[in-house]
């Protein structure tokens, strides 16, 4: 991932104030159902820690911390289930006979890596043409190939995708891939004979239509979940060319995506396609308020919206505030830099001031299960974690993750590099 620097507070609030007119959003013709929620995969953390230190429709499913949100995704025929990501680029999916490793390189079995399938069978497809001197590497590693890829009856042929032959995974059983929704800048694609040399190219939606829109539904998670792990639930949409058909408030903005310097990798107010680029879904925010309070905490130029994040990574002034809300209040953890919660803890609303508007969180998504201690005891973590420092502090990016995103509906224009946000119903 590229790690990107901040701006001045100055060039910030004259961002805020910049929001944009809001389109008329049809509801999507194409939705995809997101299918099942699973536990985060380590190479998704790993790179968030990195990044940090330095119309169809689709339903979803819902997996450190939280949760992947998975679709239904076919390759050459071939169906997995996909990790729908905001914050990678690329789109990949194992091949049949990869090598497993754990973390410290050590290799293991198949199995040890989890994944849903057996993989993707090349000698299965009528359309898959490999992609000469290329080389895929993350947390994985294989080689690029175009290939026909289909969400929700919404098919691009010829499509550049990843077919990993070796793996560092720690799988669910379920997801077998991912479907990356960011920026083609992010993409682990490179010039085999010059990896320095990243290969640039439009992933799946670019080759589709020209927006797309995210819905993300909480889980009833924990103790009390009748969700069984490796079976297909309802967890939201992804929709192509509009809304998915979710009830919404009149509340929404429109805001540019910020866009960076090439060179400097400084946020860029030019216009030039040549000097500025697009990596995350990048929005400036105006503030946090807790409970409605109208004090606005946490004022940053640096925010990525990222459905492939659970919590949401908040400056330190604004996750302090938030934490001591909790009714008993947090507790910081030094040892694994986490506020824990009790799991029955009383939970704050978050609210999220973008373009002049204020979007609210419920409650119930700032309270996130995790799994047991030693004793069999529920452990819950708060929703909203501290990123490391303020918006003053170089080398911060912060992230509204799943606990917001839970609470809106995003719609992505690529086209127009913009996003706009509408509240949803209570639900």
């Amino acid at each position: 991932m590229v790690p990107l620097a901040p701006f001045s507070l100055s060039l910030l609030l004259a961002a805020c104030a910049g929001a944009l007119e809001t389109p008329s959003l049809p509801v999507a013709s194409i939705t995809a159902p997101i299918v099942s929620r699973q536990q985060k995969r380590p190479s998704k953390t790993h790179a968030l820690r990195s990044l940090l230190a330095a119309g169809s429709t689709a339903d979803l499913f819902a997996s450190d911390y939280g949760f992947d949100y998975l679709v239904s995704l076919t390759v050459g025929g071939q169906q997995f289930y996909a990790i729908a990501d905001t914050g990678s680029s690329d789109t990949w999916v194992p091949q049949t006979g990869f090598q497993c490793f754990n973390l410290t390189g050590a290799r293991e079995p198949q199995s040890a890596c989890a994944f849903g399938t057996t993989g993707f069978n090349k000698t299965r497809s009528q359309t898959f043409q490999a992609y000469p001197d290329t080389k895929f590497s993350i947390y994985l590693e294989g080689v690029a190939a175009f290939e026909t890829v289909e969400v929700a009856g919404l098919t691009v042929t010829h499509q550049e995708i990843g077919v990993v032959s070796k793996a560092a995974w720690m799988g669910d059983g379920v997801n077998s891939g991912l479907l990356g929704l960011a920026y083609p800048a992010l993409t682990s694609v490179v010039n085999s004979s010059n990896p320095e040399n990243p290969i640039l190219y439009d992933p799946f939606f670019f080759n589709a239509l020209p927006d797309f829109s995210v819905s993300l539904d909480r889980g009833a998670d924990g103790p009390n979940s009748t969700h069984k792990h490796g079976t297909v639930a309802h967890f939201g949409y992804l929709a192509f060319g509009g809304i998915p058909p979710v009830p919404v408030t009149n509340l929404s903005v429109t805001l540019p995506v910020q866009g960076y310097s090439l060179s400097s990798r400084l946020p860029s107010s030019s216009s030039s396609s040549s000097s500025t680029g697009y990596f995350y879904y990048t929005l400036p925010i105006q503030g946090f308020t807790i409970n409605s309070n109208t004090t606005l905490l946490g004022a940053n130029n640096n925010t990525i919206l990222d459905t492939g994040t659970t919590l949401s990574l908040l400056p330190s002034s604004a996750a302090r505030a938030f934490n001591a809300a909790f009714r008993p209040p947090a507790q910081w953890d030094l040892h694994t830099q986490t506020y824990y919660v009790p799991c029955n803890a009383i939970a704050p609303s978050l609210g999220v001031k973008l373009g002049g508007r204020v979007f609210n969180t419920d409650p119930r998504d700032a309270v996130v299960w995790v799994g047991k201690d030693e004793g069999g005891g529920d452990v819950c973590v708060s929703g909203v974690q501290d990123a490391g420092g303020d918006a003053e502090d170089e080398g911060l990016v912060f992230i509204l993750g799943d606990m917001f995103l839970h609470n809106v509906v995003s719609t992505f224009d690529i086209g127009q590099n913009r996003v706009t946000l509408t509240q949803r119903k209570p639900y």
